[in-house]
C-alpha cells in the first residue's frame, strides 16, 4: 500500500512539475534516487508515464493519463450538459468543435470533440494539451481566473509559437480584459498557422471556469466579418451548457 501511495504522489508530482528530472523528484519527496527512478519505470511501464522528446532524462505524464481524465469525465454532468449544445452548433456552422477542462497553470485539455464535414477541416484529439495564452480556449479560461492564478501562469512564462502569439503579459492582459466584456475569446494563428478558433467558458456558480466550448476552423474559412455573429453563437452555448449543467 505504501508502495502505491508513493507512485501516486510521483504521478501527482510529474504532472504538476512536467518536465522533471529524477534528481529534483529526489530532492522533492526526499527519497533514494535508486527507489524514484523504479518508481518511474514502472509507471512507464504502464503507460503513466514517458520520457520527454526533447530531453530524455525528463520525465512527463503519459498517454493513459490523458486518456482516463476524458473517459472519467464522460459520465460527468459537464459531458452530458454539452454534448446537444455542441451538435447544434455544429450542425449551425459546419465547423469542429470541442469542449476542453482547464488544468492550469499547463493549459486546456480537450475531452469532447464533433466533426464538421468538410474534408479539409481542423483536427483536435481527445487529450491534447494546448497552452492558456496561445489559444481562444485557454484565453476564455484565463480570463476568468484570479488575479493571483493569471499571475502564476505569466509567470511560468509566455512561449512563442507564431508571430501571432501573445508573448507580452500587458498584451495578454489586455485581450483578456476584452475577453470578458465581449464574452469570447479568439484565436487566429496563436498556436497553429492557418487555425483559427472561438471559444467562451462555461462557468460554475461562482464564475469559476469549469471548461471552455469553441468552434475552430482552417483560416480559409475565417472571415473577420462574421465574428461577432460567430461570437454570440459560442458565447449563447456555452451559457447553455452551463445552464444544463446546473439542472442535471
Amino acid at each position: 500500500m505504501k508502495s502505491v501511495t508513493r507512485s501516486l504522489r510521483i504521478l501527482e508530482a510529474v504532472a504538476q512539475h512536467q518536465p522533471v528530472t529524477v534528481g529534483q523528484l529526489t530532492k522533492l519527496f526526499g527519497l533514494p534516487k535508486s527507489t524514484v527512478q523504479r518508481t518511474l519505470v514502472t509507471l512507464n511501464e504502464a503507460g503513466w508515464l514517458r520520457a520527454n522528446r526533447r530531453d530524455t532524462t525528463s520525465w512527463e505524464v503519459g498517454a493513459r493519463v490523458l486518456a482516463v481524465r476524458p473517459a472519467a469525465l464522460q459520465g460527468s454532468s459537464l459531458f452530458a450538459a454539452a454534448r446537444e449544445p455542441m451538435l447544434r452548433l455544429r450542425d449551425a456552422l459546419n465547423e469542429t468543435i470541442h469542449l476542453s477542462v482547464p488544468d492550469a497553470p499547463h493549459g486546456t485539455v480537450v475531452v469532447d470533440r464533433v466533426d464538421c464535414d468538410h474534408v479539409v477541416r481542423t483536427f483536435h484529439a481527445t487529450g491534447d494539451i494546448s497552452p492558456l495564452h496561445a489559444t481562444a480556449t485557454g484565453h476564455s479560461v484565463l480570463a476568468h481566473l484570479s488575479g493571483a492564478d493569471l499571475d502564476a501562469v505569466i509567470a511560468r512564462g509566455l512561449k512563442s509559437y507564431s508571430a501571432s502569439t501573445p508573448v507580452d503579459a500587458a498584451r495578454l492582459r489586455t485581450e483578456l480584459a476584452r475577453v470578458r466584456a465581449e464574452g469570447y475569446a479568439v484565436n487566429r494563428n496563436q498556436f497553429r498557422p492557418g487555425v483559427c478558433a472561438i471559444a467562451a467558458p462555461v462557468l460554475d456558480a461562482d464564475g469559476t471556469p469549469l471548461a471552455s466550448v469553441a468552434v475552430s476552423m482552417p483560416e480559409s474559412r475565417y472571415h473577420e466579418s462574421r465574428l461577432p455573429e460567430w461570437g454570440r453563437m459560442v458565447a449563447d452555448t456555452a451559457a447553455e451548457i452551463t445552464h444544463r449543467r446546473s439542472g442535471v
